[in-house]
């Protein structure tokens, strides 16, 4: 049997944790591992800040024990799952019950009985999740590989260690964590995995769509998030997962013009901003800045291909998109205001700059105007280097423009400095539409120039408005 103790140890920020567990263990003569995505990284020489533990005995109860060993005043109880988790500085602590499960066909959530650490290891999702390290002290570092892992981790293979026709069937978001773990560790998922998912797809019915959203988040943080949406369409998660991105793919011709294929020009945006930034919403914001192309699209004989209106109607299709996968309300905002301008910056850039035009941009950003700089960016994706030259110089220049530090604070907080309770109180007015044309006719003057952006200004122009 093959050891990893010196990687437990050796610049190990967890090795106390591991050593205190392990010790107990063998004073309460309890079989004591370390399992799953810690031993799979300890062995890829990656961190890991989730430490797994497993024990051949009451999981809920030592977790208890190890927490008072660790000065831990609480843990975390889930009794029905034998899983507890220690709140503990810097680092996820979960002990649980080498276990074996049971599952119904309309629920992910198993019937649990306690077991041994080979038929613990034989429930796991891949092989490469499935090992196991001792903590005792007389074995501490002792590996226990029952599938095959380590093997699978050499050639980069994602295999399950049962048939994978169960293995999806019993839990299915464990499809989406392939494609996840491809795009994570860049391995390939072995054939007959892949097509099992292909045909198990109508188990995620039974899979909550925050655990989805989760899945699809992670996947977005990988050094590459491509990989797993290129899978997701290959194998027809994304037709469950995300309609909206499963019709994006294609190229019609018609008089010899065609269009960029959507689908691969969305996930080359999202690679390109991934290079950029590891910021998960800027990513997400590049996975739908051309959700509305397809229901968008129409040939015109002098034009050719256009989508015209695909960023306000994009806009405005993240609404259902936010409800079904349970984004938060200040995510689906983020997504729907980068959305909506994602064409501005590059507009600008095509023709001749002007500084309303800018204010107008930044006003509306606000404080993400970084962000929809980043995603503009991206965008740019042609391979042709005439065009990207025609107009790079003056993307460069807008950059440059808004690097201006007074402007982007006064525009980032952006109103008309006369106030409404004000306006009403000058002109008699009760609440109500006629205050917010006051206020916006303020707001225009500034954005075009017309008046400086301070008090003085605004009031002089408000009372030489002809108020009706």
């Amino acid at each position: 049997m093959s050891s990893i103790s010196q990687l437990l140890k050796e610049n190990n920020p967890h090795e106390d944790i591991l050593t205190i567990a392990g010790g107990l263990g063998d004073k309460e003569n309890i079989p004591t591992y370390i399992v799953g995505g810690y031993v799979r990284d300890t062995l890829l020489g990656k961190s890991c800040q989730d430490i797994d533990i497993m024990v051949e005995g009451d999981g809920v109860a030592f977790a208890k024990l190890l927490a008072s060993e660790l000065k831990v005043n609480v843990t975390v109880d889930y009794d029905k799952f034998g899983t507890a988790l220690i709140p503990y500085p810097n680092v996820d602590i979960e002990v649980a019950t080498a276990r074996k499960e049971k599952y119904q066909s309309d629920s992910r959530k198993p019937e649990i009985t306690s077991s041994t650490v080979e038929e613990d290891m034989s429930r796991r999702d891949f092989t490469i999740n499935a090992i196991a390290a001792s903590l005792i002290p007389s074995s501490f570092g002792e590996l226990y590989d029952p599938f095959g892992g380590i093997k699978d981790l050499q050639k980069g293979l994602l295999i399950t260690p049962l048939d994978p026709d169960e293995t999806f069937s019993d839990d299915p978001l464990r499809m989406l964590r392939a494609v996840r773990f491809s795009a994570q560790l860049q391995y390939e998922i072995a054939a007959a995995t892949l097509d099992s998912i292909s045909r198990n797809i109508h188990r995620l019915e039974i899979v909550s769509w925050e655990r989805i959203r989760d899945e699809i988040i992670k996947s977005l943080t990988t050094e590459k998030p491509s990989i797993a949406f290129y899978l997701m369409k290959e194998t027809g998660l994304l037709t469950h997962v995300f309609p909206e991105m499963d019709i994006m793919s294609g190229v019609e011709i018609i008089n010899g013009m065609g269009h960029k294929d959507v689908f691969t020009h969305t996930l080359q945006v999202v690679d390109n901003v991934a290079k950029l930034t590891d910021k998960m919403d800027v990513r997400f914001a590049a996975l739908v800045h051309d959700i509305a192309k397809p229901s968008t699209k129409k040939f015109e004989p002098k034009k050719g291909w256009t989508f015209h209106g695909h960023d306000e109607i994009g806009r405005r299709m993240l609404k259902k998109v936010a409800r079904r996968m349970k984004l938060s309300n200040n995510l689906r905002d983020y997504l729907m205001l980068l959305t909506k301008l994602h064409l501005r910056p590059i507009a600008l850039a095509k023709k001749e700059i002007t500084d309303s035009a800018i204010r107008r941009v930044m006003a509306e950003a606000g404080e993400h105007v970084d962000d929809l700089m980043m995603l503009c960016r991206a965008d740019i994706t042609t391979k042709d280097p005439k065009r990207v030259k025609k107009y790079m110089g003056n993307f460069e220049r807008v950059e440059t423009l808004m690097q201006d530090v007074k402007l982007r604070d006064e525009m980032r907080k952006f109103q008309s400095p006369v106030r409404g309770e004000e306006i009403m109180e000058i002109f008699k007015l009760k609440p109500g539409r006629q205050v917010g044309e006051i206020k916006e006719a303020i707001e225009e003057a500034i954005l075009d120039g017309e008046i400086e952006n301070d008090y003085e200004a605004a009031y002089k122009f408000m009372m030489e408005m002809e108020i009706t």
